[in-house]
C-alpha cells in the first residue's frame, strides 16, 4: 500500500473506510443478537446498512478524514477521527428517531447504534496504526537507526522528542535522557529512562549513540561546552534547539533542531545592559551611524531600533550591503531611515550630511581594518581610519553633536602593524578634541575579533571545510579574543550611553582562544576528523600580525563601570595641540604620495610605542 514516498490515493482510503464501516455493521448486528439475527431484522437490514455507509460517506466527505498521509497519524489524527465517527453517530440516531415519527419503526436498533460506533471508531484508527507501524517497520529495515540521546528533561526536552518523532523522512529514535537535576533522574519520559548527567560519557562508551540534543533553554556557556566537547570527543553530532521566541508558531519542528555553532562553545557568558538608560539616552534622538552596512554598524543599527530613535542616518561606501541592510529593515516602519552613499574622506559630502540632517549623536563604525592590506597600504589607512575620524569629529563639534562615538579596535593597544596605529592615531585625535572646551562627549570603545564578521576567521574556517580545503592558520601558538557582534553592539551602546566626555572604554572579552584549538574543534563540529578527512597548514604570520592580541597598553590601567563587562581606560596624558599638528602633517602626507615609509615613520613617532613586527617597516624601530 505505501512504498517509499509514495502515498496511497485519497479514493482508496476513502473506499476502505467505507468497507471498515461496513463490517462494523455487520459485526455490531452480530454481537447485538448473539450473532442470531431475527429475520425482521434481517429483512431491514438492506436498508440500514444503506442509511449508516450514506451519512458515514457524506460525513467523510465534509471532513476529509481519508485526506492525511496516514503513515503519520498523530494523537491529534486519532481524535479527528473519534470526532468524525461521533458526530455521524449523532445524525444516524436522528435518521432513526426521523423514521420512527414516521413509520412508528426504529429501522436500526438503538444498541446497534452504539456497538457500530465503537467498532467503526476502533476499526479507523486501528487501520491507521496499522499502517503507520508497517511503515515505521519498513523504513527500520531499510534505514541505518540513529539513536539520539537529549540532555535535559523539561519541557523543551519533551518538545523536542515529539518533534523528532514527526520528522517523516529520518529514521531517528531517542534512547535516553540525561540531566543535571537528581530529583529527575530514574523517572521515565513516554517509557524513557532520565539518567544522571555524569553517567553520560560511560553511556556513549557502551551504546551506539549518534547524535546529542542539548535541549536545556538556560543552560550556562560553560556546562554547554563541557557538554558539547564531551560528545564531539566521542564522535557524536551535536545539535542544538533554537530559544523558545524562534519556534514557528509557538511550535519547534525538526528542522529547527541545527547543529551546534563554534560560537556557543567560546564560554562566553551573556550580557545584560541596562535598558532603562539606554532608552533615554537614545529614545526620539536623530543618530547618525557611519560604517552601518558593516558588521558592527548594521547590528548597531538593529539594536538601536528597539529604542525608538527618531531618525536613522546611515552611511557607507558599500553599495550593495547598504541596500540589503535597506531591504531587511524596510519592514521597520516605526523609524525614520535614511539610507547614504558617502565617503567619510569626503569633507564637503559630511558637510551637507550635516546640515541636512542635524544628527544629535553619531556612531563612527566606518574604517579599513585588514591588517595586511593597511600594511601595503598605508596612505589610504590614513586617509579613512584618521582623515575619516578627523572629519567626523570636526564637524559634530561644529553642528552641535551630543554624543560622538568611536569604535576602535584591540589592536590600537601597543600597535604592531599600520593599521592598528591608524586607529590608535584616531583615538588621539578624538582625544585632543576632547580636552577642548566644546559641548559634544567623545567616547571610543575598543574591542578584539568579533565572530562572524568579514574577514574574522569562523567564515574562512566553514568555507574551507565545507569545501574540504585545509585549513590556513598563521601560527600554532597565535591566539584571538572573541565577542559575538550582537554582544560587542550591545556593549558600545552602554558605554556610549553612560559614558562621560573623553572616555576610553574596554570590553571584557573573556579568554583568549588558541586559534589551533578553535580549528580542531571547528573540525569536529562537522563531524571530520583531522589528518584523515582535512588537514591545518601553518602559512606564517602575516605582515603586522600580532601572536597575542591587547586590550591596554602597558602604561595605562583600569576602572571598574557598573556593567561588568565595561572598564574605563586610563590612557596617557597627550599634548593635545602637538598631536594635532602632527596628525595634520600625517594626512597631508597620505595625500601628497608620499613615500610609505615616510608615512609610517610619522606615525611612530605620533605612536611611540608602535613597533612593526613581521613587516618591512620594522627598520624604522
Amino acid at each position: 500500500m505505501i512504498y517509499k514516498n509514495r502515498t496511497t490515493p485519497r479514493s482508496i482510503i476513502l473506499g476502505i473506510d467505507i468497507v471498515i464501516v461496513f463490517i462494523s455493521i455487520m459485526l455490531a448486528y452480530l454481537l447485538r443478537f448473539n450473532f442470531n439475527i431475527p429475520q425482521t431484522e434481517i429483512d431491514l437490514l438492506p436498508w440500514a446498512i444503506l442509511a449508516i455507509l450514506s451519512i458515514r460517506f457524506f460525513s467523510f466527505l465534509l471532513s476529509k478524514i481519508f485526506a492525511g498521509i496516514i503513515r503519520y497519524t498523530e494523537i491529534q489524527d486519532v481524535i479527528r477521527v473519534l470526532a468524525v465517527s461521533l458526530v455521524g453517530t449523532v445524525f444516524i440516531a436522528l435518521f432513526n428517531l426521523i423514521n420512527h415519527f414516521f413509520t412508528d419503526l426504529y429501522l436500526i436498533p438503538r444498541s446497534v447504534i452504539i456497538i457500530e460506533l465503537i467498532t467503526t471508531s476502533l476499526g479507523l484508527i486501528f487501520f491507521r496504526l496499522i499502517v503507520k507501524v508497517s511503515y515505521t517497520e519498513f523504513k527500520t529495515n531499510n534505514q541505518t537507526q540513529k539513536n539520539i540521546i537529549i540532555f535535559g528533561a523539561g519541557d523543551a526536552a519533551i518538545i523536542a522528542k515529539a518533534a523528532i518523532s514527526r520528522q517523516p523522512d529520518a529514521n531517528n529514535k531517542v534512547i535516553a535522557f540525561f540531566d543535571d537535576n537528581s530529583k529527575k533522574t530514574g523517572k521515565k519520559i513516554e517509557g524513557i529512562t532520565i539518567l544522571p548527567a555524569d553517567e553520560l560519557e560511560d553511556f556513549i562508551s557502551k551504546n551506539e549513540v549518534h547524535i546529542m540534543i542539548i535541549a536545556v533553554q538556560n543552560i550556562s556557556p560553560k556546562r554547554k561546552t563541557e557538554i558539547a566537547n564531551l560528545c564531539l570527543n566521542a564522535g557524536l553530532t551535536v545539535k542544538d534547539i533554537p530559544p523558545v521566541n524562534d519556534w514557528i508558531n509557538g511550535e519547534l519542528s525538526a528542522k529547527q533542531i541545527k547543529d551546534i555553532d563554534i560560537t556557543d562553545l567560546l564560554e562566553r557568558d551573556e550580557i545584560t545592559i541596562n535598558h532603562h538608560e539606554i532608552k533615554k539616552a537614545f529614545h526620539s534622538k536623530k543618530i547618525l551611524v557611519t560604517g552601518a552596512a558593516g558588521s558592527i554598524g548594521s547590528e548597531i543599527v538593529r539594536q538601536l531600533l528597539v529604542f525608538n530613535p527618531a531618525h536613522l542616518i546611515l552611511i557607507d561606501q558599500a553599495e550593495t550591503p547598504l541596500h540589503h541592510l535597506d531591504l531587511e529593515l524596510n519592514t521597520q516602519k516605526k523609524v525614520d531611515t535614511t539610507f547614504l552613499i558617502a565617503d567619510i574622506r569626503e569633507v564637503n559630502v559630511l558637510t551637507n550630511i550635516f546640515q541636512k540632517y542635524q544628527p544629535q549623536i553619531v556612531f563612527h563604525a566606518a574604517a579599513y581594518k585588514h591588517v595586511p592590506m593597511m600594511e601595503n597600504n598605508p596612505a589610504e589607512a590614513v586617509k579613512t581610519n584618521i582623515l575619516g575620524t578627523k572629519n567626523l569629529a570636526d564637524l559634530s563639534i561644529k553642528f552641535g553633536v551630543e554624543s560622538f562615538v568611536m569604535i576602535s579596535s584591540d589592536k590600537a593597544v601597543n600597535p604592531t602593524n599600520v593599521m592598528g596605529a591608524t586607529k590608535r592615531i584616531a583615538e588621539i585625535y578624538i582625544q585632543s578634541q576632547g580636552m577642548n572646551d566644546v559641548s559634544t562627549k567623545f567616547i571610543t570603545t575598543r574591542f578584539g575579533n568579533v565572530l562572524g564578521s568579514n574577514g574574522s576567521v569562523i567564515p574562512l574556517f566553514k568555507k574551507q571545510i565545507q569545501e574540504r580545503k585545509p585549513i590556513t592558520i598563521t601560527h600554532p601558538d597565535i591566539t584571538r579574543y572573541f565577542m559575538t557582534i550582537p554582544e560587542a553592539s550591545k556593549l558600545v551602546l552602554e558605554a556610549a550611553a553612560g559614558g562621560k566626555k573623553n572616555e576610553i572604554f574596554v570590553f571584557d572579552m573573556g579568554k583568549s582562544v588558541k586559534i589551533y584549538d578553535l580549528a580542531k574543534k571547528m573540525i569536529k563540529l562537522y563531524g571530520l576528523e583531522l589528518g584523515t578527512d582535512i588537514q591545518i597548514i601553518f602559512t606564517g604570520l602575516r605582515p603586522g600580525e600580532k601572536l597575542y592580541e591587547e586590550l591596554l597598553a602597558n602604561a595605562e590601567n583600569t576602572l571598574p563601570t557598573e556593567n561588568k563587562k565595561i572598564l574605563k581606560a586610563k590612557v596617557r596624558e597627550i599634548n593635545s595641540k602637538e598631536a594635532q599638528e602632527l596628525i595634520e602633517t600625517l594626512i597631508e602626507q597620505s595625500r601628497s604620495n608620499s613615500e610609505n615609509t615616510e608615512i609610517v615613520k610619522l606615525m611612530k613617532k605620533i605612536v611611540p610605542e608602535f613597533k612593526s613586527q613581521n613587516s618591512q617597516y620594522e627598520l624604522l624601530d
